[in-house]
């Protein structure tokens, strides 16, 4: 199984109180079945398997941009490969 690390963020910034589309958007991670989670106020982490860190993206994208996202930066890179 194909192991992925994602990192993103979601703009515009408010140092004064985290936006409803950065909430939404840790909300998803926070749900997805996901491994390693971190969240902070200039970016979040979160590890799992390729197609649960996919389907976390997706979510993201979607949600993050309906509650007021103007851009959603994001990386994802293949950590390892392991066995089913």
């Amino acid at each position: 199984m194909v192991r992925l690390k994602l990192e993103f963020t979601t703009e515009p910034f408010d140092l004064d109180e985290a936006p409803a589309h950065a909430v939404v958007a840790r909300e998803v991670i926070q749900s997805a079945q996901l491994d390693a989670v971190d969240v902070g106020p200039f970016g979040n982490t979160a590890e799992g398997g390729a197609d649960e860190v996919l389907t976390a993206v997706d979510a993201l994208l979607r949600q993050s941009l309906a509650a007021g996202a103007t851009r959603v930066s994001l990386q994802v890179n293949v950590i390892g490969e392991g066995e089913k």
